[in-house]
């Protein structure tokens, strides 16, 4: 392993162990010990998912208790915004407008993070202890003017170690955050599956179904997201030597899950953003839409299915273009064995890649849902969804190939330094 590479681990842990520091840095003017009673009653709702993916950090009502999700959700919009307005899409695509693409990102990030954390910081307003305490310290004003003002410094922070780990350290920064944030809750959630055995909550023979439940889960992301379909490609090369031509075969590699882990980040960045909003809420008709979107539902799980499928199809459709790859073979004197290069082979590659992308959707979902719909069937008293599972497989695998790409790139380095 090369001294760049180190490097580059090094700088990647160390932005994530400051990430967990800001997990422990609270708002001013609360009391945690409040908040945190009252999340050890919802850790199975729309509020356990919520400190789920952010690490736990939403029971401390951390500065960073919104996560990363408001710079994902801009995201989002500045996506379908691009798709849907030429002009938007061809900024994207230029060096200087992809500068300004990304700042209005940034913006959009800081407007929907300020509605979120005065959404949570009226809705705590009402929060009350096991004694009857409330939850704020200082009155209501200066609480939502603190509370605004921490949390969009802990978006903010969370958004530039995102960014310096995407180009100083090791694979997706964003990813990687949210990897790290569901990571850090495997200790107390086997903490709490010994518990419920301890107490009569849950059987040994549940406990053994949900690890044989994770293993197959895990068992089946590594199968589909190394599966691809491999288009065979020639090219016409003269060789010098023999004075005649000689055709080199190679492909074009299509993975049959085009779009990634994105997807699922999407659709949960989508549905937690009204959770966050209502999830502390006291109207009885915000209650009841807060009810409909409890994770533990089978109507947030079918919009959990959804939103997966539709995000699938919209990103790989961003992702893969099969124009371009149509016309560099053209250029390169390529072409794909019984099909016409030009419109015909793009064709040939956007028919492949949307049957694979409609079986890589299907699969997404299925992932996201099934292992909570089986637990569910099954009776167990356990929150498990395949979302969390998805992530933390996904971005493992990704970071692994670009720390393999690295190695390999190190390696033709010192050859091409000796002259070889």
């Amino acid at each position: 392993m090369n001294k760049q590479l180190v490097n580059k681990i090094l700088i990647t842990v160390g932005f994530l162990f400051i990430y967990r520091l800001l997990a422990y840095v609270p708002v001013p003017g609360v009391d945690t010990a409040v908040i945190a009673s009252f999340f050890n009653s919802h850790s199975d709702d729309a509020l356990g998912l919520l400190n789920m993916f952010s690490g736990n950090a939403v029971e401390r009502l951390s500065i960073i208790s919104l996560g990363i999700m408001p710079y994902i959700t801009a995201s989002i919009i500045m996506e379908l915004l691009a798709a849907t307005f030429p002009a938007l899409g061809q900024m994207k695509k230029e060096r200087d407008g992809m500068v300004k693409y990304m700042q209005i990102i940034r913006y959009a990030t800081i407007v929907i993070t300020v509605i979120q954390a005065i959404g949570v910081s009226v809705g705590l307003q009402s929060l009350t202890g096991p004694d009857g305490q409330g939850a704020i310290l200082v009155d209501t004003d200066t609480f939502i003017l603190l509370s605004a003002i921490s949390m969009l410094a802990g978006t903010m922070l969370l958004m530039w170690i995102g960014e310096q780990i995407t180009q100083s350290g090791i694979g997706n920064g964003i990813s990687l955050i949210i990897f790290a944030g569901i990571v850090s809750a495997i200790p107390s959630a086997i903490g709490q599956s010994f518990t419920m055995i301890n107490t009569g909550a849950m059987s040994f023979l549940s406990l053994l179904a949900i690890v044989a439940l994770i293993l197959a889960t895990i068992g089946s992301i590594i199968y589909v997201e190394l599966g691809e379909r491999r288009v065979p490609v020639t090219y016409a090369k003269k060789t010098m030597m023999q004075n005649q031509n000689k055709r080199v075969m190679n492909y074009i590699p299509i993975k049959v899950n085009l779009s990634g882990v994105i997807p699922v980040i999407f659709a949960s960045a989508i549905l937690m953003f009204p959770m966050t909003v209502m999830s502390s809420s006291t109207n009885p008709t915000v209650q009841m839409f807060s009810d409909f979107l409890d994770p533990s539902g089978y109507f947030f799980n079918l919009l959990t299915f959804l939103f997966v499928v539709f995000f699938a199809f919209f990103y790989a459709s961003i992702t893969f273009n099969a124009k371009d790859i149509s016309d560099n073979l053209k250029k390169q004197g390529g072409f794909i064995p019984g099909v016409r290069p030009g419109i015909a082979t793009k064709e040939f590659l956007n028919e492949t890649a949307s049957r694979l992308t409609f079986s890589g959707a299907i699969y997404l979902g299925l992932v996201a849902t099934l292992p909570w719909v089986i637990l569910k069937g099954m009776g167990i008293p356990f929150f498990f969804g395949g979302t969390a599972v998805l992530i933390v497989v996904q971005v493992a695998l990704d970071t692994m190939r670009k720390i393999e790409a690295q190695m390999y790139a190190s390696k033709y380095e010192t050859l091409s330094a000796v002259g070889l």
